[in-house]
């Protein structure tokens, strides 16, 4: 599902990332609707904008539904609305996209409305509403795949992502916890191309053995009077390793009359990071350009944990 969802995030990034480049140009309004916009006065809602936003939330919303229903969902055998336990599989790296996804659409959303003049703690339960209803809108069309269900354990990850922005808003009024990826090629796809991807693009979305799902912390957004930089970051991931099969974590494979058998570990690393938000960026339309990278994690020195084995690298993304 990480995929599908993928491409709604990368589409309202871009509407919200427009929409700040536009608000920073006003007079008394520049950081209004940045991650501490909340410390300034806001303007009254904008009507024009808030219908803007709210019809392109929705378009977004029932064209994606829409073609999800015609594309992937197309030919697929159909059956009557049901659950499906999916709980234990991947080493719950699944449940960790789930989590991310959500939380950065919550986050989009909360940026668009906070550009529209909503207050802030208005704006974060509207994103909050629209992270969790949109992931279970597209949750509902698994549950009448044959193949598939209804994952409860799809929507807490999805409530507790989206919940993690809406704590945040409402305590600091900014993002101090900041959620972010990384991908690098792993040498398991290889053995299941079918499962794991056979290209790039397939492996970036499927290959659980490639991807890190970090949580970038900034200490200096909890000190006052410091010199400490806000946008400084010490980031910890989770990963997994030699997972080729959803529930189990060992298998086997024979290449060349050769056997193989690979045993899946849980990963923990510790890195540093930054925060682009928290960049002292004073070009506004700049700002609202290098914030999207806050998606992605910067590769940094980083301590791995696989099992009970510890193990450095200079560079890791």
């Amino acid at each position: 599902m990480f995929w599908r969802i993928l491409i709604t995030v990368l589409f309202i990034s871009c509407l919200e990332g427009h929409a700040q480049t536009h608000v920073s140009g006003q007079e008394d309004t520049t950081e209004v609707h940045s991650d501490t916009a909340s410390h300034i006065p806001l303007p009254p809602i904008n009507k024009g904008r808030t219908i803007g936003v709210s019809v392109g939330i929705g378009v977004v919303w029932g064209g994606s539904m829409a073609g999800l229903s015609q594309i992937w969902y197309k030919g697929m055998e159909r059956s009557p609305w049901h659950t499906f336990d999916d709980s234990k599989e991947w080493l719950q790296m699944d449940k960790a996209g789930h989590l991310y996804t959500a939380n950065k659409i919550s986050q989009l959303t909360g940026y668009l409305y906070q550009w529209a003049g909503w207050k802030n703690n208005t704006a974060a339960w509207m994103g909050f509403g629209v992270g969790v209803g949109y992931l279970f809108t597209l949750e509902s069309l698994d549950a009448t795949g044959k193949d598939w269900g209804f994952s409860w354990s799809d929507m807490g990850a999805n409530t507790l992502g989206s919940g993690l922005y809406l704590a945040q808003q409402l305590a600091w009024k900014e993002q101090r916890f900041v959620l972010k990826f990384s991908y690098r090629n792993s040498l398991y796809a290889q053995y299941r191309p079918g499962t794991l991807g056979e290209t790039f693009p397939e492996r970036l979305l499927k290959d659980y053995n490639g991807q890190t799902y970090w949580m970038s912390i900034s200490p200096g957004s909890f000190m006052k009077n410091t010199k400490f930089p806000k946008w400084l970051c010490v980031s910890v991931g989770y990963g997994i390793d030699g997972k080729l099969h959803g529930l189990d974590n060992s298998y086997t494979v024979v290449q060349n009359g050769e056997s193989m058998t690979f045993h899946a570990k849980r990963q923990v690393l510790f890195s540093l990071d930054i925060d682009f938000s928290k960049l002292p960026i004073k070009k506004p339309w700049l700002k609202a350009i290098v914030k999207q990278f806050n998606y992605l994690k910067l590769p940094f020195p980083t301590l791995i944990l696989t099992g009970n084995q510890w193990r450095g690298e200079w560079i890791y993304f």
